[in-house]
């Protein structure tokens, strides 16, 4: 018996990275996968086999996060096909970085719109699915940028704050109906991204890091994982910031 026997995890954003390790990880603790992403390509439809190959029921779904009648349909379809869902992890995200004095609304708005409306739309379609059944863990993937800033990345910045206050919110809201919920905070971690930066800014990094090494996907998804399970039945509208002490 896994951490998740039982339980239907939905992950957005999960074809790959992140997202993909946590539903590779709730998988492997039982829990049958539901994730959606932009569009389930080659990569997706690699994932969805991944998943499923730990014996769990696995289905990956093509919708837009930040649109809110595509999150209701997909939602619906998911809670017809898998019976339940209770936990829910909003991960979907993207980057347009840029100084304040250069960024462009439409790079504003386009970052807002899928790291953080994406969220309220999940959210809003799963929570009555969620007090229906009397319980449910919410997992919003936010960003150590979202508690401390950082420079060039308002948009981005401003969206995973929001994520960290929504979840403390709704933890509030519907706490009462055994609902919880709570974001990560991920710092430097190890993934196509960051690996495409030149060493030296690698370095300087890592240097800044009282662990010495840039985090995995793996730390990601075992921190969500604690989230997701009864391991944290008492933990709710907490951020735990996944950074190696780098912001401490």
């Amino acid at each position: 018996m896994g951490l998740l026997t039982g339980k239907t995890a939905l992950v957005t954003g999960a074809a790959r990275g992140i997202g993909k390790a946590i539903a590779l990880k709730f998988a492997e603790e039982g829990a049958n996968v539901a994730f959606t992403d932009l569009v389930i390509d080659e990569n997706g439809q690699a994932t969805e086999a991944e998943i499923a190959a730990k014996g769990v029921k696995a289905k990956g779904y093509a919708s837009n996060a930040a649109d809110f009648a595509q999150t209701e349909e997909v939602v619906k379809q998911i809670k017809e096909e898998f019976g339940s869902i209770d936990i829910l992890v909003n991960n979907a995200g993207i980057t347009k970085d840029g100084l304040m004095m250069r960024m462009t609304e439409a790079q504003w708005d386009a970052v807002i719109a899928v790291n953080l409306k994406s969220a309220f739309n999940f959210i809003h379609a799963c929570t009555p699915i969620m007090m229906r059944q009397r319980g449910g863990s919410i997992i919003n993937m936010a960003s150590v940028v979202g508690v401390h800033g950082n420079a060039g990345q308002c948009n981005y910045a401003a969206s995973k704050a929001g994520l960290i206050a929504l979840a403390k919110s709704i933890g509030q809201e519907i706490g009462s109906r055994g609902i919880r919920a709570n974001a990560i905070a991920p710092g430097f971690i190890d993934t196509a991204m960051t690996q495409a930066l030149p060493d030296n800014v690698r370095q300087e990094w890592i240097q800044k890091i009282p662990l010495r090494r840039g985090g995995t996907v793996e730390d990601i998804a075992n921190v969500a994982t604690f989230l997701a399970s009864d391991l944290s039945s008492y933990v709710t509208g907490q951020v735990i910031q996944v950074d190696g002490g780098m912001n401490m």
